[in-house]
C-alpha cells in the first residue's frame, strides 16, 4: 500500500481528497494537515510515501514545505524519500516552475473530479513500481520515467506510422478510463487490427496499461489505459 498524507487548510477540501485517495486501490491516508508547520511533523511522525500538497497554507506556502521536506530527508539517511504531487488553485506560470524545481512530481489544478486525482496517483504508482524493478536503467526506461521524447525522437517498429502512432496515443490521452482496440479503432477512423497493433506498441513501451475485463464466452477483452 502507497501511504498518503493529504495536506490542505480547507478542511473539507482535504476531507474530499482523502475519500478520493480510500477509493484508489492501492492507496491509504494515514495523516491529515492543515499547515505547513502541522505537516512537516506529520511526515517525520508517518513517513508517508506520498504527499498531497497544497500551495496555499497558513503558515508557509507548498512549496517551502516541500523544500524543508527534502531537506530533513537529506539530513536523515536513514530517511525514506516521500514522493509530492501538488494539488492546488495557483496557476500562476512561476509557481508551477517553482513547484517542478522543489522536486513535485506531478501538479493538479484545483477543481478537478475524483478521476483526475486517481488517475495521477495510478501514474504514481507506476513510476514508483517501474524504479523499483531497476537496477541498471536503460534510456527506454529513464524516458518512460520522466515522460515521453520530443516528436521525431523515437523511432517507431517497421510498419507502423508516426502520424497513426500520434493519433492512437491522443485518443488514449483524451478517452476516460480504459478502451479496447474496437473503441479505439472506432474514434479514429481505423481497422481494428491496425489500432491494436499501435496499442500493443504503447503497452510493449510503458505508455499504456493493459487489463483484461472477463465476462461471457471466449477470450476475455484486452483493455488500454494511458500512463502519465
Amino acid at each position: 500500500m502507497t501511504k498518503v498524507l493529504v495536506v490542505d487548510d480547507d478542511f473539507m477540501v482535504a476531507k474530499l481528497h482523502s475519500r478520493y485517495v480510500s477509493a484508489t486501490d492501492g492507496f491509504t491516508v494515514v495523516g491529515v494537515a492543515h499547515s505547513g508547520a502541522e505537516a512537516l511533523r506529520a511526515a517525520e511522525r508517518l513517513r508517508p510515501d506520498l504527499v498531497l500538497l497544497d500551495i496555499y497554507l497558513p503558515d508557509m506556502d507548498g512549496i517551502a514545505v516541500l523544500r524543508e521536506l527534502r531537506a530533513a530527508e537529506q539530513r536523515d539517511a536513514a530517511r525514506p524519500t516521500a514522493d509530492a504531487l501538488f494539488i492546488t488553485a495557483a496557476r500562476d506560470a512561476s509557481v508551477v516552475r517553482s513547484a517542478l524545481r522543489a522536486g513535485a512530481l506531478h501538479y493538479l489544478i484545483k477543481p478537478f473530479n475524483q478521476a483526475a486525482l486517481q488517475e495521477q496517483l495510478r501514474h504514481v504508482a507506476a513510476l514508483r513500481s517501474r524504479l523499483d524493478r531497476l537496477d541498471e536503467a536503460r534510456q527506454e526506461d529513464v524516458d518512460q520515467i520522466f515522460g515521453p521524447r520530443p516528436p521525431g525522437s523515437r523511432e517507431l517498429p517497421k510498419g507502423l506510422a508516426s502520424h497513426t502512432a500520434e493519433l492512437v496515443e491522443r485518443i488514449l490521452r483524451e478517452h476516460p478510463g480504459d478502451l479496447s482496440a474496437s473503441e479505439c479503432a472506432e474514434a479514429g477512423s481505423l481497422s481494428r487490427v491496425s489500432a491494436r497493433r499501435y496499442l500493443e506498441y504503447f503497452a510493449e513501451t510503458g505508455r499504456a496499461e493493459v487489463t483484461l475485463r472477463y465476462g461471457g464466452a471466449g477470450r476475455p477483452e484486452r483493455r488500454y489505459r494511458r500512463i502519465g
